[in-house]
């Protein structure tokens, strides 16, 4: 059994790297989803983290065809957004946070690869488990390179988001600080959540002036769109607990959070978990479920920003590095692209993304027209077919498994009518250059 740390040298973050020698020699062969919740009502035992990640794992492996046995590599990301310093046991409250005869926050709040051995007496295979496996984002970039590297053979990659009543983004040194510093006093005051929120809201009040559109004309009729998309997915939160689909008229009557972001610009916490089965690109051909072949992946930030606060040329700046980089590994050209499944967490980051990756033709300056078209998934240009976090809640896991169903032709309502046999997807906040490259052949 191999618990160790694997650093970061696997990572591709940097311009100048070529076509990934890896590119279609690993395969995302299954994909579970536990259900979405809004929070861990702190009784029900089946609807913990871990409850649902073994869940999650094993609708995957179902998917997959495979086996728990036959499973030899297991990566579990133990950091789940409870805050800034980790996973949400290394800074909680003095007093135990759960009540007796709780003793420890894992399989709770918490869950890791020892956890998940230990609770799933059916994987008895597995011998690479490493401890410091990143968020989504970079984690199944991390995966394929284990698989390349022969540590692995079927590899379950496994990512949970909770959602703890007092604790959500609200850990770690950075917020217990009695000071803010730098460009934190723009945000700090606000909590975590705000530097995402503020960063967005000055690039986008820049891009408005810029190109001449306001804050709801531009980004209202993306947040509904994403929104339909998500109520056709049928594991997504709103699908789940909130069924009414939201309207232009419902947004634009919304409370602001951030002026002037509304509260529908951002994205739901919840409690999920999502799964994923990787395998060699040899090895899944002969399984139950097309292969969908990595073309690529990148890792990295874009830098800081120039002045005290990120502003539009940041953005612009970072989504072009971004794209340089995905396209450069994946051989791929922005009118190769079929699938486009950048990351929502906050409506403002988006259309930096999609101007960067110029997908459908879109420049810098045209993402408000675009959106104001037809996006729609049984349109030209069915941008975000996934609803994305917006549109089901933020598991940061919709993005990846939209692309496999778009590839594999089983997205159901959501299903595309123009070609999908290419997809980028990415859980990339903002400066974070990590994307996935796939395809349904090679």
């Amino acid at each position: 059994m191999m618990f160790e740390r694997e650093g970061t040298a696997w990572q591709r973050d940097t311009v100048g790297l070529g076509v990934w020698e890896g590119r279609g020699k690993v395969s995302i062969q299954g994909w579970g989803m536990s259900p979405m919740d809004r929070r861990w009502d702190g009784v029900s035992m089946d609807k913990t983290l871990g409850a649902y990640a073994i869940l999650a794992a094993q609708r995957a492996l179902e998917d997959a065809g495979v086996k728990p046995e036959e499973v030899d590599g297991l990566l579990v990301c133990p950091d789940n957004a409870e805050g800034t310093g980790g996973p949400s046991g290394s800074w909680g409250p003095t007093r135990p946070y759960f009540a007796p005869p709780y003793d420890s926050e894992e399989g709770l709040s918490i869950i890791t690869g020892k956890w998940v051995l230990n609770n799933w007496p059916e994987l008895t295979n597995v011998e690479y488990a490493p401890v410091d496996v990143p968020d989504i984002g970079k984690g199944l970039g991390m995966t394929a390179e284990a698989l390349l590297a022969g540590r692995c053979n079927v590899a379950v990659y496994i990512y949970g988001m909770v959602n703890l009543e007092g604790r959500y983004r609200r850990g770690g040194d950075a917020n217990i600080s009695d000071s803010a510093d730098g460009s934190r006093v723009w945000s700090f005051p606000w909590g975590m959540s705000g530097g995402n929120q503020f960063s967005n809201t000055f690039a986008i009040q820049q891009y408005c002036t810029e190109y001449g559109t306001t804050w709801d004309q531009f980004l209202g009729p993306f947040v509904v769109n994403q929104h339909r998309n998500g109520r056709m997915n049928p594991w997504s939160f709103y699908s789940l607990h909130e069924q009414h689909q939201l309207t232009i008229e419902d947004y634009l009557t919304s409370r602001h959070i951030v002026y002037p972001v509304r509260i529908w610009d951002c994205d739901r916490p919840c409690l999920a978990v999502g799964a994923f089965v990787l395998t060699t690109g040899e090895r899944a051909k002969d399984m139950k479920q097309k292969p969908v072949y990595m073309l690529n992946h990148t890792e990295g930030r874009g830098g800081g920003a120039r002045s005290s606060q990120e502003v539009m040329t940041d953005l612009q700046g970072w989504a072009s590095l971004a794209a340089q980089m995905a396209y450069e590994g994946s051989g791929l050209t922005p009118s190769e692209v079929d699938i486009f499944n950048p990351y929502d967490g906050y409506s403002g980051m988006t259309p930096f993304w999609l101007e960067g990756f110029q997908w459908h033709g879109v420049k810098e300056g045209d993402a408000h027209a675009f959106f104001n078209d037809d996006i729609r998934v049984e349109g030209p240009h069915p941008f975000s077919s996934s609803g994305g976090n917006l549109g089901n809640g933020r598991s940061r896991t919709s993005m990846y498994i939209d692309s496999i169903e778009q590839l594999r032709g089983t997205a159901g309502k959501r299903q595309v009518t123009v070609k999908a046999e290419t997809a980028i997807c990415a859980y990339a906040p903002t400066g974070s250059l990590a994307y996935v490259c796939l395809a349904n052949s090679v």
